[in-house]
């Protein structure tokens, strides 16, 4: 009895076309916005050619940052890191005193949240962009705490102004009312929900303060506790899982 030919066999490859900003975040390059400035600037190449803005990729191409090949998503590391003062919150090779000097790690990381030069603190440091941008969102109101010195003795009127939100003249914006504690007399504690541009030394500005110390000691649950100038340490098991629960209730609130 003879037998009905089969059929031939026919695969179909699907490819899942995706934002090449979202590729760089997820292979731990940068965040999506930084991304966009990166393949603005001609920094970044899709099979030999220069990168546009909004372009889709399916992940099999020959994507170059630099010049340097970019490989798919990598495994994800979460960092704290005390950025020294004198140290710029860039990767930039151009500026001679960037986080790419200041530390060597084997993974590519990112930060959220920069510093300025002249401030020290707690950066984190991480390859998963979609937490960067996550975090980076002002709309989520998370909290991030300074140590601030003075150069001269707190009075009442600052105090009770820093709080209750101050009109940044060289910005033309008010900023959101903050917790603000004195520890000592030209030192206090300021909890911000927001990340403008010098924000804190700005406020103090528009009240005749010069900030001569500035430290970040908390973003979030995520604190600096000892860490020392220039050293880095991985979150821990407990650290990672309340943050990523606070994210996440952020993203369930957003849809």
């Amino acid at each position: 009895m003879e037998t009905a030919p089969t059929a031939p066999m026919i695969f179909w490859w699907v490819y899942v076309m995706i934002r090449l900003n979202k590729y760089l975040s997820d292979a731990g390059v940068c965040s999506r916005r930084e991304g966009d400035r990166m393949i603005e600037s001609g920094r970044v190449s899709v099979d030999g050619n220069p990168a546009k803005l909004g372009m889709r990729i399916s992940g099999e191409e020959k994507i170059l940052v630099d010049g340097k090949p970019v490989k798919g998503e990598a495994s994800k590391v979460y960092l704290a890191y005390h950025k020294p003062r004198g140290i710029v919150c860039t990767f930039e090779k151009k500026e001679k005193h960037n986080l790419g000097t200041a530390f060597s790690y084997p993974v590519r990381v990112t930060y959220a949240g920069r510093l300025d030069k002249e401030s020290e603190g707690l950066l984190l440091l991480t390859n998963d962009g979609e937490m960067i941008n996550q975090m980076m969102r002002a709309r989520n109101y998370h909290e991030k705490e300074y140590v601030v010195q003075v150069d001269r003795e707190l009075n009442r009127e600052f105090m009770e102004g820093m709080a209750g939100g101050v009109f940044l003249s060289e910005l033309n914006v008010k900023t959101r009312p903050c917790k603000v504690v004195k520890s000592g007399a030209r030192e206090f504690h300021i909890t911000l929900t927001q990340g403008l541009n010098r924000q804190i030394r700005r406020m103090c500005g528009e009240f005749q303060y010069r900030v001569t110390k500035l430290k970040r000691i908390r973003v979030m649950n995520i604190l600096l506790g000892e860490l020392k100038p220039g050293e880095l340490r991985t979150l821990t098991n407990g650290e990672l899982e309340l943050l990523k629960k606070q994210l996440e209730s952020d993203r369930r609130a957003e849809e």
